[in-house]
């Protein structure tokens, strides 16, 4: 053995180099071979080969060993290989005083066959520092499923300073469940700083599914003075290799081997790629599964049992089961809708232009009418064929080639797969979809639906997901669902006529087992609806319209905003305000009235409101123009924060009115879905366009981001219902206590919107209330609040309410709206101005009035009239006092006469000489007359008129101071 080895030293700048020879122990040899010209620096061997030092040659490698030449490679992960870091990262931004959960202890985790990423809220960065004497590249295969998770991939040089990379490069794009993806990014040549970076954020309960990396390659490093031996399981059959191959089922290999040992199949077995062999376990009920076989020449199936496959248990240990006997033989189920079989056992679709129920033969489309085109699969002895099961693992591809579901009579379930973290894949491919000649002039954004009834049974943490995969660009979730879940129903409706792979997969559990524990824990699908599909089958026939009413005339399709008339066939236009509810047209009650406030676009395809409307109270009737409104309003509260102190916020841009009903407020992604370059797409994420619709934003700040991160767009409203001041409309409740109280003169307006997509929170979907309230205060575009007590704009997490205050929610101005001041009249000149009430709650409109000047006089005119009326008055009253006071005097007079006669001696019989009659004695008016006994003249009235009287006549007693007469007439 030497005690010496050779290596380069660093390079000049003519890039030149020496080999020198270095003693293992420094001191303790002598006689070292001289230094001597290397190679050029940038000299590098093929893959498969490396450089010998000695002789300075590149040398194949030997058999179980294999090298990359210029590259490095990282495929076992029992430990962090030496070179890598994981560095963790706390939210700079917490609020202060608020506890957040360390994240000292967060890192990738080595997992054996895969690196994985942290679980929780924590940023963590794998790091990988590289020399690269030439230009060269870094690649490396990946699983990101979760879009709540941020994974990016950027390069530093030794300067620290981020290399020019675009969002393509950086971002990296999801993959569907259980998919390899592969990231490719070239590297400059000198220092290259690698970051692998997850950040999550979960706004919600769900478990996380972490970042899964393998494969790490890294071409452009100068040479490689040594062979890497084959990591057990694996093997290189010949010299020269460039890579190991896997051992195959039931071999096992050690380290740097050249060939795989077979295990003893009788009682051991080993999966692809063992290192060693494991013994077989008693069958159980966990190793079958029940299917059915398939239909028979005569029409028949029956309840099979089967093994699961790879079979790994022993039939013949002491406890094993034994498969249970096959059912009764029993007629197959019909044939799905749309197919035909012809007295044979396979089902056939039916002929283009013809419809069959599945157990009927097929029939023409009856005259005036056309076949309603899609898929319908609700029996199920064997799977479609344009469905395609599978079965990926981390750590195993493809389970081993198994099949991930199994037809079962009614319905398609779940299959047991190799161990219970396998996703079962089942996926439908639907080449496009054709709208029916009759709709087809529709500009309406629905193209078709996929419709599926599921239930889960699980004793364990199952998830189920739904996925779409449009013009394979990007696999999305549609939804999820996890634990168990009775029989229900989901629909999904498809706004892009492409192609598009529907995906839905299973889950048992996401923890890693090399023991099947939860074998029987499935979902059951039992129907599968697409509407519309390109290459579907008919399972009815639909009117159309016609293009005359001669007999065979062909179907034509009708223009858009117009129905097809039950009685002629014809295509007759909707009534204004009307939209047409989806792709039934037949019947003029397709067409849909608006709501109130709302109007329908031209094409009767959508109802909005063109920023007017009008509310008539009891007192007036109140105008509005919102036309300052037109452009899409944005608020974004916050801001929150996550259980590790992640700061994020919510935006929403909401599109009120006006654009002819176009879906003006739209929500990016800038981070996940990004398109592939292949596809032609820009570097921009995917979009959202709605009435209204929401966004989480991570500032730049969050976790050392040097961009805000956009992402989780969802489309909060895509359907008007209408605009009111009642606060219910349709089933939406406005809830105006949420907010500061308004002007009791000026009601609010809302306006009511409804998202059709359901969630498995919101089973009806999801609802929004925009409030309008006039506010002068603000200006024309005015400010969007959300409820203080529900921060992120919903107290339920369905309905979503809004206060948008502006100046431009003021009713237009009208003649009540102000009022007019006289002002004094100076020089024979009055001016009158016009003001407006305060406070003053309307804008545009009437303007107000200019100035108004007007001649007056000194002494107003009713000042006139009114002196002369008192004139006249004090006159009257002066001759209405003199008269009666002459008046008084004669009666004064009178009442003298007759008390002077009553005084006088007379005799009873001559009772007319004491009466003294009307007009008597007027000659003797200026007599003087004396009183005895002087009273007041309204005592003696008084004392007369107290008086009795009688029917008969007038008696009046008077009393005298000697005697006592009576006077009677």
């Amino acid at each position: 053995m030497a005690d010496y080895y050779f290596q380069y030293t660093e390079c000049d700048s003519t890039g030149s180099r020496w080999r020198v020879a270095i003693p293992l122990n420094p001191g303790e040899c002598t006689g070292l071979p001289e230094p001597v010209q290397g190679l050029d620096c940038t000299f590098s061997c093929k893959a498969g080969e490396f450089l010998e030092m000695s002789a300075q040659e590149c040398t194949r490698c030997a058999a179980g060993t294999y090298s990359l030449g210029s590259g490095l490679r990282f495929d076992e992960w029992d430990d962090i290989p030496p070179g890598f870091s994981s560095l963790a990262a706390n939210p700079a931004n917490a609020p202060n005083g608020q506890n957040v959960s360390t994240c000292s202890s967060a890192k990738w985790v080595a997992q054996g066959l895969y690196l994985e990423s942290n679980r929780d809220e924590c940023t963590v960065s794998l790091i990988y520092t590289v020399h690269l004497k030439k230009p060269g590249s870094v690649s490396f295969d990946y699983q990101y499923v979760d879009n709540s998770i941020f994974f990016e991939f950027f390069i530093q040089n030794d300067q620290c300073q981020e290399m020019d990379q675009d969002s393509n490069k950086k971002w990296i794009k999801l993959t569907t469940h259980g998919e390899w993806g592969t990231h490719i990014v070239n590297l400059n040549s000198g220092t290259n700083i690698l970051y692998w970076r997850t950040t999550r954020v979960t706004l919600g309960s769900k478990a996380v599914k972490p970042v899964v990396l393998k494969n790490i390659r890294i071409e452009g490093v100068a040479y490689t003075s040594e062979c890497f031996p084959c990591k057990p399981g694996t093997f290189s059959r010949a010299p020269g290799s460039s890579s190991c191959e896997p051992c195959p089922r039931d071999t096992y290999s050690g380290r740097g081997a050249s060939s795989c040992t077979p295990c003893n199949s009788k009682t051991h077995f080993a999966s692809e790629g063992s290192a060693t062999c494991k013994s077989r376990p008693p069958c159980s009920e966990k190793d079958y599964i029940q299917t059915y076989s398939t239909c028979d020449k005569d029409g028949k199936t029956q309840v099979i049992y089967k093994w699961v496959e790879p079979q790994i248990c022993l039939e013949a240990a002491a406890g094993a089961v034994t498969l249970p006997p096959s059912g009764q033989r029993e007629p197959c189920p019909p044939c799905n809708p749309g197919f035909y079989n012809n007295d044979t056992a396979t089902c056939s679709p039916c002929p283009p232009g013809t419809y069959s129920d599945g157990v009927k033969a097929c029939k023409p489309c009856p005259a005036g009418t056309e076949p309603v085109l899609g898929y319908e699969y609700k029996w199920w002895n064997v799977l479609p064929a344009n469905m395609k099961t599978s079965c990926f693992n981390v750590a195993n591809n493809n389970c081993d080639g198994l099949n991930g579901w199994e037809a079962a009579g009614n319905h398609v379930q779940s299959g047991a797969g190799r161990s219970d973290n396998d996703y079962l894949i089942l996926t439908l491919t639907v080449p496009g979809f054709k709208l029916p000649v009759s709709v087809r002039g529709v500009s309406g954004s629905e193209y078709g639906r996929v419709t599926f009834e599921f239930e889960t049974s699980c004793s364990s943490d199952c998830e189920f997901y739904f996925m779409a995969d449009v013009n394979r660009r990007s696999t999305n979730v549609i939804e999820s669902w996890d634990g168990i879940k009775t029989k229900q129903s989901y629909t999904h409706i498809i706004t892009e006529n492409s192609s598009v792979a529907f995906t839905w997969a299973f889950q048992r559990t996401s923890q890693a087992s090399d023991v099947r524990q939860y074998v029987n824990d499935m979902v059951k699908i039992y129907s599968v609806t697409v509407t519309n599909a390109m290459d579907g089958v008919a399972s009815a026939c639909r009117a159309c319209a016609l293009q005359s009413q001669q007999a065979g005339s062909s179907c034509v399709p009708c223009p858009a905003g117009h129905y097809i008339d039950k009685e002629t066939n014809h295509c007759q236009e909707c009534p204004p305000n009307t939209v047409l509810s989806g792709h039934l047209i037949y019947g003029k009650e397709a067409c849909q009235p608006c709501g109130p406030g709302s109007k329908s676009n031209k094409e009767h395809s959508v109802c909005f409101s063109d920023c007017s409307f009008t509310y008539t109270g009891r007192v007036r009737t109140l105008l509005y123009d919102f036309s300052a409104l037109t452009s899409a309003g944005s608020i974004m509260n916050g801001p929150s924060f996550t259980a590790k102190g992640t700061k994020y916020y919510h935006l929403f841009n909401i599109s009120l009115c006006g654009a002819e009903g176009h879906k003006a407020a739209v929500c990016r992604d800038n981070v996940t879905n990004l398109p592939n370059e292949d596809a032609g797409g820009g570097q921009q994420g995917s979009s959202v366009e709605a009435f209204l619709c929401q966004s989480t934003i991570i500032p730049s700040d969050g976790r050392g981001l040097r961009t805000a991160l956009s992402s989780q767009s969802i489309s909060l409203a895509d359907t008007f219902q209408g605009a009111t001041v009642e606060k219910s409309l349709n089933g939406i409740t406005a809830r105006p206590e949420l907010f500061p109280s308004a002007s009791k003169r000026i009601p609010d307006i809302h306006f009511f919107y409804r998202s059709s997509q359901v969630t498995t929170s919101c089973q009806r979907g999801r609802n929004a209330v925009v409030s309008l309230r006039c506010n002068p205060e603000k200006t024309a575009k005015g400010d969007i609040s959300v409820p203080s007590e529900c921060p992120a704009g919903t107290c339920d997490g369905c309905t979503f309410h809004f206060l948008w205050e502006s100046s431009s929610a003021c009713p237009r101005c009208s003649a009540v709206d102000y009022h007019a001041i006289e002002g004094a009249c100076k020089a024979g000149v009055q001016d009158t101005v016009f003001v407006w009430t305060e406070p003053r709650l309307c804008t545009g409109g009437l303007t107000i009035p200019l100035k108004r000047t007007s001649p007056c006089e000194a002494i107003d005119f009713w000042l006139k009239v009114g002196a002369g009326l008192a004139v006249f008055c004090a006159i009257l009253l002066i001759s209405l006092t003199c008269y009666f006071w002459k008046k008084n005097k004669k009666l004064e007079f009178k009442y003298s006469k007759l008390v002077m006669s009553a005084n006088k001696e007379c005799e009873l019989p001559v009772a007319d000489s004491c009466a003294i009659m009307e007009g008597e004695g007027d000659e003797n008016e200026e007599e003087e007359v004396v009183y005895a006994n002087k009273s007041s003249l309204l005592a003696k009235l008084k004392a007369v008129a107290t008086k009795g009287n009688k029917k008969s006549g007038e008696a009046v007693q008077l009393k005298f101071p000697n005697t006592e007469k009576s006077v009677w007439g």
